[in-house]
């Protein structure tokens, strides 16, 4: 079942946002599917198991403990989903006793797929989902962990939407902090009159604002690409296909943390796709969200890992 998300407002610090024109509520899966390891597997499930979430995901009868209060949402990426992108990570973490949420948002009407609407009112939906998360949980604040476009969406919320005082800790995978080049196809769009509107049509709006020097990217970061209160962390890699260069993906804003895959295990040669399926980016996580727990174990990883597995999901 999926469940549409009430409530037309989020709430920062002492006053609610308005919701631009356009809002919709996200959907909320509930329908647990088994993990998966890599994006493929992910894709076929769903083919049969549309409304299909991340086992251990969603229950909104779960309680935080004393070691783990904060309940973590997770946010996909663009033209996915929350199983798509979660159905390895989410399991391990409800197992390590945190209570775990995911979302599809950003989706048009009758979508198969999410992430592809405007930022902007992707990242309301965000706040829509942490106001309801908290409520059911009575927790206080959430921990915010979101891949690809779900780092900027989620980072909107948290910088632009007044909801730095609900998140403990946010975590961008793979995150587009200052923008992508998309295969150095951007600056070419840019530079030529109506090719951006072009671009937008074969890929998606949220693709296109996501680009290095958007007017969404340039927004997300002025005045500081950080804000007081929350904990930022980045992990990237030094080979990520979409992000280029790579250190567009670190933040530059005071007490943020980027960590870079290869500095601690440079076998991993693992990109921008295959990112959330790696075992030593999910064991990286784990440590972000609890320090106390076990290292990562180094693993070879070769370039281009799962670049054809999203490439034959994409298109079956």
């Amino acid at each position: 079942m999926v469940v549409a998300l009430a409530g037309v407002a989020v709430l920062g610090s002492g006053a609610a946002q308005a919701v631009p024109a356009g809002y919709r509520p996200p959907e909320v899966p509930t329908q647990a599917g088994p993990p998966q390891s890599d994006h493929l597997g992910a894709a076929q499930y769903l083919k049969t198991h549309s409304n299909a979430v991340p086992l251990g995901t969603n229950d909104f009868g779960c309680k935080p403990s004393t070691t783990r209060p904060r309940p973590v949402v997770l946010a996909h990426g663009t033209d996915s989903s929350a199983y798509s992108d979660y159905s390895a990570i989410a399991p391990q973490l409800a197992a390590a006793g945190f209570c775990v949420f995911a979302l599809n948002y950003g989706g048009s009407p009758g979508a198969e797929s999410y992430g592809t609407e405007d930022v902007v009112l992707s990242a309301h939906q965000i706040g829509g989902f942490v106001d309801q998360v908290l409520a059911a949980t009575g927790a206080s604040q959430v921990d915010l962990v979101g891949f690809s476009q779900g780092a900027t969406v989620t980072r909107y919320y948290v910088n632009k939407l007044g909801g730095a005082p609900k998140v403990g800790q946010w975590v961008g995978l793979a995150s587009p902090s200052y923008g992508g080049v998309m295969y150095g196809l951007v600056p070419i769009a840019q530079a030529v009159p109506g090719a951006l509107q072009v671009f937008a049509r074969v890929t998606s709006l949220a693709a296109v604002q996501q680009a290095q020097g958007s007017p969404i990217m340039t927004d997300l970061n002025a005045g500081g690409d950080t804000v007081p209160g929350p904990k930022y962390t980045t992990i990237g890699s030094r080979f990520d296909e979409m992000i280029q260069p790579f250190s567009n993906i670190a933040l530059r804003g005071p007490g943020a943390v980027n960590i870079v895959v290869q500095d601690h295990c440079a076998a991993d040669m693992t990109g921008h796709f295959h990112m959330v399926y790696d075992p030593f980016v999910q064991q990286l996580l784990l440590t972000v969200l609890d320090p106390s727990s076990p290292a990562p174990v180094c693993r070879p990883v070769a370039l281009g890992t799962g670049i054809p597995e999203v490439i034959v999901a994409g298109n079956s």
